[in-house]
């Protein structure tokens, strides 16, 4: 179960009254890579191939489907075997909040090539969607949503991290063949440099969520050729870098 009940006190108009409340259930993920990385992490037992080979692009430790060499989950472990000529160039695992905290300068960028647009009206309608599809979110208030968008596929995944749903969402869409650079994410949170560098791994161009932007991420945007989308909500937004994309 995604969710469970616990005791608590509502106090509400000057009166306390003992309740039941639902929260979702997190557990300690760990992702260990051929046998001897390893990632610990919180999130929701849900989805974890999915997390797994999104977290490996969007780390940086593999470049293709063809460097996962297997990917096995046991309850909450995940083991991967992997290509590792990526770890062994200067620049590998930057370690993003879902794994501990962005720690590390990105000296490489490279830009996203996409021609892909979407409508506003589309992102307007899709961010109301995406809460239309938040279960755990609408019931416990606990966990980031995250959704991408491929043709007339929408795949949401939500968890207590918002980079692990993205991981999620990249990872469903990497499995299931979605041309990312025909797609794009929606999710809820901010968009620090940190979940910038993910769209530019995956090669998403698209990057749209209802808060705002850091400026750290605003500015891996820019070098990763990555069109931001903040404030999205009722009839409103804000368009940052490569306003092309968007069709007004």
């Amino acid at each position: 179960m995604k969710i469970e009940e616990i005791d608590a006190i509502n106090y509400k108009n000057g009166n306390a009254t003992d309740t039941k409340e639902k929260v979702v259930k997190d557990e300690t993920i760990t992702l260990t890579i051929n046998g001897s990385i390893s990632r610990s992490l919180s999130a929701i037992e849900d989805s974890l191939e999915e997390f797994a080979v999104g977290y490996l692009f969007n780390e940086n430790m593999v470049n293709s489907m063809d460097a996962i060499k297997e990917i096995k989950v046991e309850g909450t472990q995940i083991y991967a075997q992997i290509d590792d000529t990526l770890l062994k160039t200067n620049e590998t695992v930057l370690c993003s909040d879902s794994a501990g905290g962005w720690r590390s300068k990105i000296k490489t960028v490279n830009p996203v090539e996409s021609d892909f647009q979407v409508k506003v009206e589309e992102l307007i309608s899709r961010i109301e969607e995406l809460k239309d599809n938040a279960e755990i979110w609408q019931a416990t208030g606990g966990t980031h949503v995250a959704g991408i968008v491929y043709e007339d596929k929408f795949i949401v995944k939500e968890d207590v991290s918002r980079h692990v749903a993205v991981d999620k969402v990249i990872g469903y869409g990497l499995l299931h063949e979605f041309d990312l650079s025909q797609s794009y994410v929606i999710y809820s949170g901010r968009m620090p440099a940190d979940m910038v560098i993910k769209m530019t791994r995956a090669g998403v161009p698209i990057l749209a969520s209802n808060a705002a932007p850091a400026n750290s991420g605003y500015n891996i945007a820019k070098k990763g050729n990555i069109t931001l989308v903040g404030f999205l909500r009722g009839q409103r937004c804000n368009i940052y870098n490569n306003q092309n994309r968007i069709i007004f």
